[in-house]
């Protein structure tokens, strides 16, 4: 073979070379992921550092998947690779968040015949209940009641009926996302997309730190998302219904998603939504109102009622002229934006099925929008709260999307991530850095369009 033919295979690609170079790229992973777990408080090169190294692994992993040829061997090293990074998490305490003692917390105390709702950790009536591991690490746990939904205490009564440690608290995340995992390489190859493109999400250091490492509940928010669009693809409306209540039973930003999923004149679906809410709650409701838990302290806390907590509101407040603007003002602003998103799920709503693949799947780009419109109006403070974009971008591969999100994750990673001043700072760039991905993926596609229009 002469060296011209050997240089044309190595641009072509093959298999081989994208299963090389993933399986260096995977170890690279691994290897960060790892650095995380057990030198959180000394990092050679730096907590940022590490994350945007991390974060250029696996992106170039997707890019790898997307572009070069691979075949039944690529995605056994990208699921293979995708668990020991998340094992790599597992017995190391969490470093990065302690949510999770509230989880194993909530579900404990659910053993002993006692409403999570009822108590603050602190309180005096479960102090035969602290210990040296879980209560010490609760935080909030002197002054605010559980915040998290009834479908999210079922579930940690579930996890901590098998083991009430954190070990097992997050090997139950792991297997949610598995779900995720699953049920996304489903939807692809509906779409008639190429499965490893699951490597997008199974890849991600944002859902490998959060999850492998913090547990956060969101990886079971993700799974039961994931599975709503499967079923709502496959037009079965009452798994659908389900699948989605328990998604905002879990917690509540996936009821956005409620207009995107339904059909019209449907009414099996949200009948379904609201027989889980209702049973949900039916459950915990021996305590009364205090079934919400925390969820007007943290409102308050959060800054959602003041605003405070908005970066587009606080944009708005620099303004010459605008900064008496009342946040009502910022509440109309929000629902003028989710207008013509729910205008466009009133158009989609009526393709119940398809004859092509691209009408079947219509309900997938405003679900999409629905989420990230949420996400840039809503400014979450913790990385945890995006990653549920990624599923989206998945299935949807979008720039701005992408950007948004990786973003929101590495820049919480660097001094900037307190609120106040720093945060404005990074969330300048954040939004900065997704007008110009908006821009450059508009321009790629007339640019797309122009070719199209000339070729004919």
């Amino acid at each position: 073979m002469g060296r011209s033919s050997v240089i044309a295979r190595l641009r072509a690609g093959s298999p081989l070379l994208t299963n090389v170079v993933l399986c260096w790229l995977g170890a690279m992973l691994l290897g960060l992921s790892r650095h995380l777990a057990v030198e959180f408080d000394h990092f050679v090169y730096g907590y940022s550092e590490t994350s945007m190294v991390a974060m250029a692994a696996a992106l170039g992993a997707a890019w790898i998947v997307y572009a070069q040829p691979v075949d039944r061997y690529t995605l056994w090293i990208i699921a293979v690779f995708a668990v020991l990074c998340r094992l790599s998490l597992l017995t190391p305490e969490p470093n990065l968040s302690s949510d999770i003692y509230r989880y194993v917390w909530d579900g404990m105390v659910q053993h002993h015949g006692i409403n999570p709702y009822q108590y603050v950790p602190g309180n005096e009536h479960l102090k035969a209940f602290r210990d040296d591991d879980i209560f010490p690490n609760i935080n909030r746990r002197d002054y605010a009641p559980t915040i998290y939904p009834p479908g999210a205490q079922i579930f940690f009564f579930g996890v901590t009926w098998v083991s009430a440690t954190l070990t097992m608290m997050k090997l139950a995340m792991m297997a949610m996302e598995a779900v995720t995992v699953c049920a996304l390489m489903r939807l692809l190859q509906a779409l008639g997309r190429r499965r490893e493109e699951v490597i997008l999400y199974a890849w991600s250091p944002l859902c490998i730190w959060e999850f492998g490492s913090s547990g956060h509940l969101d990886a079971a928010v993700i799974a039961m998302v994931v599975l709503a669009l499967l079923f709502r693809w496959r037009n079965w409306p009452v798994l659908t219904g389900l699948a989605l209540g328990a998604a905002i039973m879990f917690k509540f930003y996936p009821l956005v998603l409620l207009p995107a999923l339904w059909r019209r004149w449907d009414w099996k679906m949200p009948a379904a939504v609201a027989a889980v809410i209702a049973g949900g709650y039916a459950v915990y409701a021996g305590v009364g109102m205090k079934v919400f838990g925390f969820a007007g302290g943290y409102v308050a806390e959060e800054g959602m009622n003041s605003g405070s907590r908005y970066f587009l509101f606080d944009l708005a407040h620099r303004a010459p002229g605008l900064h008496n603007l009342p946040i009502g003002a910022y509440f109309v602003f929000s629902v003028l934006c989710f207008a013509p998103l729910l205008w466009w799920c009133w158009r989609t709503s009526a393709l119940a099925t398809g004859t092509t693949v691209a009408e079947r799947a219509q309900f997938l780009k405003p679900a999409a929008a629905l989420a990230f419109a949420m996400m840039l109006l809503f400014s979450p403070h913790y990385p945890w709260y995006v990653a549920w974009l990624l599923p989206f971008v998945v299935l949807l591969p979008n720039l701005p999307m992408l950007v948004y999100s990786y973003s929101v994750w590495w820049w919480l990673t660097t001094e900037y991530s307190m609120p106040g001043p720093g945060l404005f700072y990074a969330n300048k760039w954040v939004y900065g850095a997704t007008a110009v991905a908006a821009m450059a993926a508009f321009l790629w596609q007339r640019r797309g369009r122009a070719m199209l229009l000339r070729s004919a």
